[in-house]
């Protein structure tokens, strides 16, 4: 509380009256605007929620962002003090939010030196003449990395080589056994999970593309192929069209045509659940560059089974069967298949950090079940979703502050409160994995999702924070470490948001900011408990 210039004696006599009036006798109205806005009783705790309060109101006052739901909670990371909270126990829709559940589940169950394990196996033998005499099968154990990522992510995501480079490689090891010719067929074996492709809550729309790619115990390239569509250099010409990875999961009716230099690109995808058939149809300008549409594989088992028979045909092995896929383990009594090549994976703690990052879906549907995989096996994701009920439960979130439906946030069938988040939040940083989980956050102007926002702020550096998104909704949630020394944990959430999608995220930045500056000083008495001795 300020006086400025007021006399000692007012000061004390206006200081009696509002004691009386607020704490001893509350107006209903005050005492609701305290509970939602701020709690501690401190002059500069209370002049810091006062002064961020009213920045919240210029942000979310007006149109378009007050015709939406909003849940903001903002506490002091190390003592859990909550400094500003809106709606804090109210339900909102997390979007990628969720990932930080997943990610966070992952690392504690698994732990992040955790890595997984893709092998070739048989239940046949190698020849002196190098002829494999039974299937080989490809046997998927959640690895979401076989691909040509870079890795450790730094900054930005990196590729090197081919797509299927990471398949590629138990092709050579599998050549390097001395195998030249095999009878029987080539199977990719994904019995690892239970097959449910799609979570509760998906759209049909979300299928089509490489964010909503079906689950699977094998994942290679991200189950996904990309679409390049290269204009010619004259209207008229025709639009060369190439896919890579090769895949017989569709098939590309590519009706685009080449159009003068002046003319705006025009493209239109259509595809229809589990059809097999893809449509493009439009325009792209004479000598523009090739235009990338990256879409889902919708049967991941037998695509990659395809793709390993063609690898291994172009090293020369002859192969006597066809491709399938297997979905259900098979187990031989008195037959243990033998390993004939291993992928070993990056440690988990690098597979979350480009999980948060980037916001990879896939992955983080993958992690999820792998780590109910490793506790027992499962037949459904009600299973997961009680495995996961019972660890939040066990680290201090309310059951009723969370409803999962899948592990990533493209669900639309979410549930959860700022509150649940920030218990999270709390309870991550008292584990030995948190700094694993601290670097995966994206950081405001510097990478990730947030790499382009909060650039030449004072934020910029300082928010460490996972965002969400998907239609009508914006999230992000959690720390933000001030210049005076105090690290924040903290969780925004707005649904039923409209217009152009950057009011709200603007909004967003706009509380960041307004967060680091108005709750930037350490409280006085934690400052002097811990003062180091001299």
């Amino acid at each position: 509380m300020s006086i400025g210039r007021v006399s000692l004696q007012y000061a004390a006599a206006i200081w009696t009256f509002v004691f009386c009036s607020l704490f001893l006798n509350p107006p209903a109205a005050l005492a609701q605007k305290k509970k939602n806005r701020y709690s501690g009783s401190a002059t500069g705790a209370a002049g810091a929620t006062s002064r961020f309060a009213k920045r919240v109101d210029a942000l979310l006052g007006a149109e378009p962002n007050s015709k939406g739901a909003w849940g903001l909670l903002i506490a002091d990371a190390e003592t859990g003090q909550t400094l500003y909270e809106q709606n804090a126990a109210k339900y909102f829709l997390p979007a990628s939010n969720m990932k930080l559940f997943t990610t966070a589940l992952a690392l504690d169950k698994l732990g992040p030196e955790f890595r997984f394990h893709t092998t070739l196996e048989s239940t046949g033998v190698v020849s002196p003449e190098g002829e494999l005499s039974a299937d080989l099968v490809l046997v998927g154990r959640g690895d979401p990395n076989l691909s040509n990522r870079k890795f450790p992510f730094n900054l930005k995501e990196e590729f090197d080589g081919p797509p299927e480079r990471g398949l590629a490689q138990l092709a050579d090891a599998l050549v390097a056994k001395g195998v030249k010719k095999m009878s029987g067929d080539v199977i990719g074996d994904d019995s690892y999970f239970p097959r449910e492709r799609y979570p509760n809550g998906w759209e049909i729309d979300d299928m089509v593309w490489e964010y909503g790619a079906a689950i699977s115990a094998l994942v290679v390239n991200d189950n996904t192929a990309t679409v390049t569509l290269t204009p010619g250099q004259v209207a008229g010409a025709a639009v060369q069209v190439m896919i890579a990875p090769r895949t017989q999961d569709f098939v590309v009716d590519n009706q685009v045509t080449t159009s003068a230099a002046n003319v705006k690109a025009d493209l239109t995808l259509t595809r229809e659940s589990g059809a097999h058939l893809v449509i493009v149809r439009g325009t792209l300008p004479e000598k523009s560059g090739p235009r990338k549409l990256v879409l889902a594989i919708e049967e991941p088992a037998l695509h990659a089974a395809t793709l390993l028979k063609t690898l291994l045909e172009q090293r020369g092995v002859e192969i006597g069967g066809g491709v399938r896929a297997r979905h259900e383990a098979v187990i031989v009594e008195g037959i243990t298949p033998t390993v004939l090549a291993e992928h070993v994976s990056i440690p988990l703690s690098d597979s979350v950090k480009l999980v948060n990052k980037i916001s990879q879906n896939l992955h983080t549907e993958v992690l999820l079940r792998t780590a109910m995989r490793q506790a027992g096996t499962w037949n459904t994701f009600d299973d997961v979703a009680k495995f996961a009920a019972d660890y939040y439960a066990q680290i201090g979130i309310a059951s009723q502050d969370m409803i999962q439906t899948d592990g990533s946030g493209l669900s639309r069938h979410n549930m959860v409160t700022p509150r649940a988040m920030l218990a999270l939040l709390r309870y991550a940083q008292t584990r030995p994995w948190f700094e694993s989980f601290f670097a995966s956050l994206p950081v405001a102007g510097v990478d990730g999702t947030l790499e382009e926002r909060m650039k030449n702020t004072p934020a910029a550096g300082r928010v460490h924070a996972k965002t969400g998104s998907v239609e009508h909704v914006r999230t992000m949630s959690g720390f933000a470490d001030t210049a005076g020394g105090r690290r924040l944990a903290f969780s925004f959430m707005s649904n039923n948001e409209y217009g152009k999608n950057h009011e709200t995220t603007d909004a967003m930045n706009g509380l960041c900011l307004a967060m680091i500056e108005e709750f930037n000083t350490v409280p006085a008495k934690r400052s002097r408990e811990h003062k180091q001795p001299q």
